[in-house]
């Protein structure tokens, strides 16, 4: 039996962040999360059929939103049932500390899900409202509390950085806070202004680059000063706690996305090569129910497959091994030999594995410039 990775995607939120990009719409009192579950369930029927998954093993499982939390462990019961996940299943739900009164952690952790992402954000509740998150502080840490006591020995942390009007010192008491909660991995990320949000249409007052710098070496050296290795940009983890469902992101495997919005990639023997094909699900709740099943395909085409191999693989501080490329593309090495060559003599990437160098990870989007179509 072959892994595979599942995603599955909870559109609804309490209230639309102004930084949020993701696929999320404001709950209404008319939507119905048990109809919401039966369409994920005709998703997975087709999705499983029609590209003949019967010989694999579902290994990761990551509910993600939107707001999972919203909706109670009967659901992640149903859903997680009819997946088909084992005991050795990765199973990831994230979670808004202002939406954990729906339901216990300990039934969420009966219903087969096994790591928690808390969406912290900061632990300030003056930068919390300028986020626009529905939670205080407080919450996080009562939420994080009983996660444990829930039975959770595997909980990330989301926390941001560069927020407006934050400060070097405050950037760090943030990250202090998520390091004495003893979480067994941290993703910290940089604020950043995504096009189609409120903050891209009406920007806040961002830290100068000065300060994002300060904020970003000191972060990094408190990090490693407590036991966080970072494995991939903005992902630490403590004793290689890393998570698996993003390593196969990472790593350019597959994986099936089903749900309002929800993205997946599959990859099939096709004669001498390989074809793979990007997934895409209707975004609007209401339109993804009434036709769960349909599914659009975008094939990735050769010309494309390097950059985007580059953009996933080059994330992980290690990278992968140079005939991972060939794998996972379908394409030989000498494709790339030209550009990885130059980037070479600059001191960007490793010479024996698929990876960059320390000064290649600091200035990223340079080195994937080099694999542009």
């Amino acid at each position: 039996m072959e892994p595979l990775a599942v995603y599955v995607h909870f559109p609804w939120c309490v209230r639309k962040c102004p930084y949020c990009d993701f696929n999320s719409h404001p709950l209404k009192h008319t939507d119905n999360f048990a109809a919401y579950c039966e369409a994920l369930w005709r998703d997975w029927q087709q999705q499983h059929n029609d590209a003949d998954l019967t010989q694999h093993t579902v290994d990761t499982v990551f509910l993600g939103g939107g707001t999972p939390s919203l909706f109670g462990a009967e659901h992640m019961h149903t859903v997680l049932d009819r997946l088909g996940i084992h005991s050795a299943t990765e199973v990831t739900m994230e979670a808004n500390p202002g939406t954990t009164e729906h339901a216990s952690f300990a039934d969420y952790r009966s219903a087969g899900v096994n790591r928690l992402s808390l969406g912290a954000q900061s632990f300030q509740d003056e930068h919390l409202s300028k986020l626009g998150r529905i939670h205080q502080a407080q919450d996080t840490l009562s939420a994080f509390e009983q996660a444990r006591k829930g039975g959770f020995d595997n909980i990330n942390l989301d926390v941001m950085w560069g927020l407006p009007g934050q400060s070097v010192d405050e950037a760090l008491a943030d990250l202090n806070t998520a390091i004495a909660l003893g979480s067994e991995h941290i993703s910290w990320y940089q604020l950043t202004l995504e096009p189609k949000t409120e903050f891209y249409r009406r920007p806040p007052l961002l830290p100068v680059e000065d300060t994002l710098a300060a904020m970003e070496k000191y972060g990094l050296e408190l990090l490693a000063e407590h036991g966080y290795e970072r494995y991939e940009v903005s992902a630490f983890a403590r004793q290689q706690r890393y998570c698996q469902h993003n390593l196969n992101y990472w790593s350019f495997g597959d994986y099936v996305g089903i749900g309002a919005g929800a993205h997946g990639k599959l990859t099939t023997s096709q004669g001498d090569g390989l074809s793979i094909v990007r997934t895409q699900k209707a975004s609007q709740p209401r339109l993804y129910q009434q036709d769960s099943a349909l599914t659009q395909n975008y094939p990735v085409k050769e010309a494309e497959r390097p950059l985007e191999f580059m953009m996933n693989v080059l994330r992980l501080v290690q990278g992968v091994p140079r005939q991972l490329y060939s794998e996972r593309t379908g394409l030989p090495w000498h494709t790339v030999q030209a550009s990885w060559q130059r980037l070479e003599k600059q001191g960007l990437v490793d010479p024996e594995r698929c990876a960059t160098t320390p000064l290649g990870l600091r200035y990223l989007d340079s080195v994937l410039a080099e694999f542009m179509p």
